[in-house]
Formats: C-alpha cells, structure tokens, sequence
C-alpha cells in the first residue's frame, strides 16, 4: 500500500530547496570572497570542483544506505551535517578553511536525491512519475532564486559571512520535519526482464547526458553573478537578485513544462533533447550582447537556463523507469558519480581556468581584462547544450520508454 504522497512531497520539496540554495549561496558572494582572500577564479571554481567531487564519490555508499537502511534518518543527519558546515563557512578565516567546510557540506548533501528519488518512486505512480521527479526538481530553480535574491543583498549589507549563516538556520526546522514523515513500504524485488534488459545502453547514456548538462549548468550558475557584475556593471546585490529572480522563474516554468509534457509523450528523452536543443541559441545571444545590456542578457539567458531545466524532471523519471525499485538509491548514486564527476565537478574549474587564460591573453588593464576573460569563457555553455542534446536523442533512440507502458 501507498502512503499518501502530499506531506511526502511538500517536505522532500522543502529539503532539496534548501539543498540548492546553500549550494548556491557560494556563487552570490563570489566576488566578495573573491577580494577578501585575493583569489583566482580557478580558486573559486577550485571550491566547487572539490565539492562535487567528495559529493559524488559519498553518494555511493550513501545511495546503498538509501536502498537498505531508513531514508528518514539518512536524510535527517544529512541535511544536519550540510546546514550545520555552511553555518561553520562563515567563520572562516582563510581559504583552506572555506574549502575543508564545502567538503563536509558535499558529504551531507550527497544523502538528498538518492534517498528523496528512491522515496518519491515509492509513493508516485509510474503514470504520474514525470510530473512528480518534476516537482522534486522545481526545487532546483527554487532554491538558486531565493539563494542568490537573498544572499547577494545580505551579502552586500551585512557582510558574505552573515549570508552564510543565515542559509543554514531552516535546517533547525527541516531535518525534525523529516523525521515526522511515514516512510513507505519497499515494493517486493523486481523480475521484469524490460529493467534489465535497457538499463546497461540506456543508463549510461543517460549518464553521459548528465555529465553534460551538469558541466553547462554548474558553469552557468556559478559564474553568472560575477559575470553581470563585472562585464555589464551591476552591484552584487543587483546580480544576485536579477539572477535569482529570473534564474527561479524561468526553472520554475521549464520543471511546469517537463511534468506537464513528460507524462504525454511517447519518449521523454527526446522531449529533452528538443529542449537541450532550443536552449543554446537563447544562450549564445545572451552573451553575445553588448557590455551594458543586463536586462536583454538576463532575459535571454534564463529562456535558455528554463529550457535546459526540463532536462531533470524528463531524464530523472527516466532513470525511475528503467530501474527496478530496489536498485534505485545506488543507480541514482551511481548517476550522480559519473555526472559530478565526468562534468559538474569540472565545469566551475575549466570555466574559471579558461576565464583566467582569456584574461590574460587579453592584454587589458586588471579588472577590465577578467570582464573579458569571463565573458569569452562563458560560451562553453551553448556548445555543451548543443552536446547534450545530442546525447539526449542517441539515449532516446535506445529506450522504448512509451508513456502507454509506463
């Protein structure tokens, strides 16, 4: 028997808006973090490298846990672990110090999606699956909205350790309210020979995808304030909001469109692709404007950033798909190691590195030449939607995942 799924759904929506908006936070107090300890963008892109590379390589045995032990306690220590380290990040004093806290905020929120995917799989119908990965997964635009909309100000009034601290206080009320939660009965062990018989093809092809999409979009949000800030002259309050409020609506109506859409048509993977596809060209005409058009760049690079966002509510319920229930916690885990490894772990650092090579080939004065240099390196994010959309479409041609079977 099925639990009910609304207080379920609220609570774990909860949760992975507070997963994104702590993750986030770093990005919108870049530049100040960048000036207080005299930092490289390759520094910077260094803190969020490291991060995705412990958060994958902890999501491994995590995702076993999640499997075979109680999501609800898993869960609840987790978000514990990862609030209580961002609150610890704003004391810190030197680089070395922000770096060893992200680690521990990486181990801590490796515990999220494996345990909340795997629930979620539980308590929704295959039939409704799309729009319910799709609503776990509006949390992503969610938490990156209210994260830079608020850490950008806090940041600019009362200084970046104050937004720190304050991201991690809602973890007070969320890691009891899990607790609160009825977890669901296991289904029995699956023997449908259609799980076994796709996953090996189309897993990894779904994995390869996220590589991808996780490289363009870590890069994006990363450098997206810094890159209003200093190419097109806003404050850092003035990027945070302008990024987190378009970022939030535009995520919010790309995750509307993949659980209304994911659920009616015959191959979700296609659906994503088409929208991997119209993504790029937003993208490219977003960096392309002149130094001086915010508004025009912001409005063009969130049509994009909302295309590219249906990718996860379409490929997540996928996943859900193709993979017996019981596996479901160490696929997702697995996923995760090769998408934070072979992209999002290395997204932030290429970008911030190729950011520091341009500048310096620029041959400008300081600050002008890491305008540039940021601006330059920023492309790689239409090219790589390019990619992902080809993935996406070899992926979907492998799988047969016809909404009339689900």
């Amino acid at each position: 028997m099925r639990s009910k799924p609304g207080p379920a759904l609220a609570v774990l929506f909860l949760v992975n808006v507070l997963n994104f908006y702590d993750r986030q936070t770093l990005a919108a107090i870049l530049e100040p973090l960048r000036h207080e300890f005299s930092l490289s963008d390759t520094q910077l892109g260094g803190l969020f490298t490291l991060f995705t590379v412990v958060f994958a390589l902890a999501g491994l045995p995590l995702g076993k846990l999640a499997d075979t032990r109680s999501r609800r306690h898993l869960l609840a220590a987790g978000i514990a672990l990862w609030t209580g380290l961002t609150g610890l990040a704003g004391l810190a004093t030197s680089y070395a110090m922000l770096l060893a806290t992200r680690l521990g905020v990486g181990i801590g929120e490796a515990a999220c999606t494996p345990a909340a995917t795997s629930w979620i799989g539980d308590i929704v119908p295959a039939s409704r699956r799309a729009r319910g990965m799709a609503g776990f997964m509006a949390a992503v635009p969610v938490g990156i909205m209210l994260s830079s909309a608020i850490s950008g100000p806090v940041a600019q009034a009362h200084g970046w350790r104050m937004a720190l601290i304050l991201a991690a206080i809602p973890g007070l009320v969320l890691a009891p309210a899990v607790l609160c939660l009825s977890e669901p009965e296991r289904p029995a062990p699956s023997t449908a020979a259609a799980h076994t018989a796709t996953l090996p093809t189309v897993f990894w092809w779904i994995a390869a995808s996220g590589a991808v999409v996780n490289f363009a979009l870590y890069s994006f949000s990363t450098f997206l304030p810094a890159f209003l800030t200093r190419y097109h002259g806003m404050t850092v309050a003035q990027a945070g909001i302008w990024t987190g409020i378009g970022s939030g609506i535009s995520g919010i109506l790309g995750a509307g469109a993949a659980g209304l859409l994911g659920d009616r048509v015959n191959n979700r993977l296609w659906l994503a692709a088409g929208a991997s596809l119209l993504a790029a060209g937003p993208v490219y005409a977003a960096i392309r404007m002149p130094a001086g058009s915010a508004a025009a760049a912001v409005w063009l690079a969130m049509t994009g950033y909302g295309l590219l966002q249906m990718y996860y509510g379409l490929v997540y319920a996928a996943i859900q798909d193709v993979i017996a229930p019981e596996m479901r916690g160490r696929a997702m885990a697995l996923y995760f190691l090769v998408t934070y490894l072979g992209g999002a772990s290395w997204g932030p650092l290429v970008t911030g590195r190729l950011s520091d090579f341009l500048a310096h080939r620029s041959g400008l004065p300081a600050e002008a030449s890491r305008a540039v240099g940021l601006h330059d390196a920023m492309y790689v994010v239409p090219a790589l939607a390019l990619m992902l959309a080809a993935l996406l479409w070899l992926a979907g041609r492998g799988t047969g995942l016809l909404a009339g079977r689900r």
